[in-house]
């Protein structure tokens, strides 16, 4: 179609769905373009032709290369106003085939839902989730829309995941971080670290040709232990709520590596003294009150072992505060401390961020 024959029908704003069902039963209607604004109370329906006998303000041509649709325009098909369109979410995440999103103070959440299905064709479920609480860190989620199956399997940088998102969190603002763990254990596998800090227990066992030896202190199911364990390390996994324990069994299965994981249903405070008679060489530390655990960390931890602590930090004290809680604890217990790295990962909350600490323990 060429750009002069882009034709468009103008209709009031509160007529939309019901033309183009009618332009759809008429094989008129072409979902190549969106529907856009026109004026304060109508929009330009894309057509492929003009049915005689359909009611219409005006016929126009639509100029220009045709644009993605997103969010706006699906809402737009169904009547949505542009005041109502500005309170839809800006943002979601599609973990295998569920899409998940908080969709605060936008009305009609199920037509919400609806329309993330049409532009998400590979999710079969939308949720709209709540805040994770309780000791177990339990997600709050509703479905708004499809078929309701909320376990799926969610694939990132070669590893998969299954998961109940009723049942157990997700974040994906962690996915750089997840991959991160991955190539942090490949890179000193393969010999290829540039940091020269980046050395110690973990170094020597790889030089002698053995596995790193890694402690995941809050396992959940599997978001760390998995990257790590497929890039080669052994890992101890330790997760004590048990629905996420049984994704993390699957998920050991799932990515074939059962031979690299050793998961325990503990409290990690139960599992560290048992490793002090043979430390590990990193701990990931995956939990924003991490600090209240360093001291049954760092006897798990061999000299020149690194530490990877998680922290919700305000942002006022990023990276000044989980630096002085580590340093702190390392002081308590007798050794010296490096910082090889500060990252952030996401926003936790307004003005509190999703940080992570790298410190070399000696």
């Amino acid at each position: 179609m060429s750009a002069d024959d882009r034709l468009a029908v103008v209709v009031a704003q509160d007529r939309t769905q019901t033309v183009i069902d009618r332009l759809q039963g008429l094989d008129a209607y072409d979902d190549s373009r969106s529907v856009q604004p026109w004026d304060d109370d109508s929009v330009a329906v894309p057509v492929t032709s003009v049915p005689a006998d359909l009611a219409v303000r005006d016929v126009v041509r639509q100029v220009g290369e045709p644009r993605l649709r997103d969010l706006d325009d699906y809402l737009r098909e169904r009547g949505w106003t542009d005041a109502e369109i500005d309170l839809a979410p800006a943002s979601w995440a599609v973990v295998g085939s569920v899409v998940l999103v908080d969709v605060g103070d936008a009305p009609r959440p199920e037509e919400v839902g609806a329309a993330l299905l049409r532009l998400h064709g590979e999710a079969d479920t939308v949720l709209s989730r709540g805040p994770i609480t309780g000791e177990h860190r339990e997600p709050a989620v509703e479905v708004i829309a499809g078929t309701g199956d909320t376990e799926t399997v969610h694939r990132e940088h070669g590893t998969a995941y299954a998961l109940d998102l009723a049942e157990v969190m997700f974040s994906p603002g962690n996915k750089a971080e997840r991959s991160h763990m991955g190539a942090v254990v490949r890179e000193a596998r393969e010999g290829e670290r540039s940091e020269p800090s980046e050395t110690g227990a973990g170094a020597a066992r790889h030089a002698t040709g053995e596995r790193e030896r890694v402690l995941d202190m809050f396992a959940g199911i599997g978001y760390f232990t998995l990257p790590m364990a497929r890039a080669g390390a052994t890992v101890t996994a330790v997760e004590r709520n048990p629905a996420s324990f049984r994704y993390l069994i699957e998920n050991v299965q799932l990515n074939e590596v059962a031979d690299r994981v050793q998961p325990y249903r503990a409290d990690c405070r139960d599992v560290t003294p048992d490793l002090a008679a043979d430390p590990v060489d990193r701990i990931v530390m995956g939990y924003y009150e991490a600090h209240e655990y360093l001291d049954a960390a760092l006897p798990a931890l061999a000299p020149g072992g690194v530490v990877h602590m998680h922290e919700a930090t305000p942002d006022g004290l990023v990276f000044e505060r989980p630096i002085e809680r580590i340093e702190a604890a390392a002081a308590d217990a007798g050794r010296g401390v490096e910082i090889l790295d500060t990252r952030r990962v996401k926003s936790y909350s307004e003005g509190v961020a999703h940080v992570v600490v790298d410190a070399r323990i000696e």
